[in-house]
């Protein structure tokens, strides 16, 4: 019988998607309140986004029993493998789908609602007006860097599928001119691309990531310049 489209199926999912939520979200309070100084309640929202996570993977468990593992020295090898393959498998179908559907619909709709009533209120020079109007270009400029990344996890995961076959990995290289290299942040897979750059931070496009202020930060994570490493891209067969 197959229960993938089954009412508890659908709250399963959801009930995994809330308690993840709440797992960042407690651990974004987290941050904050350390920073604040308030370290037991610091203390507080990481212990209880702990518990969150517990939460997720039993609801996680249950919507997916084949990768539960119980003893793994009972497992064969080719065993092993397969459920090494369906955790790939649902990775590369979670980011393509952020990459080809989510992010680039998102930053569409962030661009369109830039043409909103808070926007067109711009013009009165209101103050919310105007903190709307940032609000829809930052998201519409963070939706359309995270569709690159995506495709980056996407990428790697596939090539991960592949090991687990004996398949090689794709062959990667940077330009070898400096001026045109992208550069990837560590922290967050942030691309920098030298022929876009960052306009809302004052790097015009066509600038080098060598010429970039040091003081620049990453645009999503806000990782300093020097977490950047250049990025190797896969070459086309």
């Amino acid at each position: 019988m197959d229960l993938s489209q089954s009412n508890t199926a659908k709250n399963l999912e959801a009930a995994f998607g809330g308690e993840s939520m709440a797992n960042r979200k407690y651990l974004f309070f987290a941050e904050v309140t350390r920073k604040l100084g308030m370290s037991e309640l610091s203390k507080l929202f990481k212990e209880t986004a702990n518990q969150e996570t517990e939460h997720a993977f039993a609801h996680f468990r249950l919507l997916h029993p084949e990768l539960v593992v119980d003893d793994p020295a009972k497992l064969s090898e080719e065993e092993k493998k397969a459920i090494a393959a369906r955790c790939l498998e649902l990775a590369i179908e979670g980011e393509t789908y952020e990459y080809t559907t989510m992010y680039p619909g998102f930053a569409a709709e962030a661009k369109a609602d830039e043409d909103s009533d808070a926007v067109a209120e711009f013009d009165t020079q209101t103050a919310e007006s105007k903190e709307h109007a940032t609000m829809f270009h930052t998201a519409a400029k963070n939706f359309g860097l995270l569709t690159h990344i995506e495709q980056h996890h996407a990428q790697q995961y596939t090539e991960a599928l592949g090991a687990l076959d004996g398949k090689a990995a794709f062959p990667r290289s940077a330009s070898e001119d400096p001026a045109m290299q992208k550069w990837i942040c560590r922290q967050c897979s942030m691309i920098y691309d030298p022929t876009v750059g960052d306009p809302d931070s004052g790097i015009a496009p066509g600038t080098p990531f060598a010429e970039i202020p040091d003081d620049w930060h990453c645009p999503i994570c806000g990782a300093k310049k020097s977490m950047f490493v250049v990025f190797q891209e896969a070459i086309a067969a």
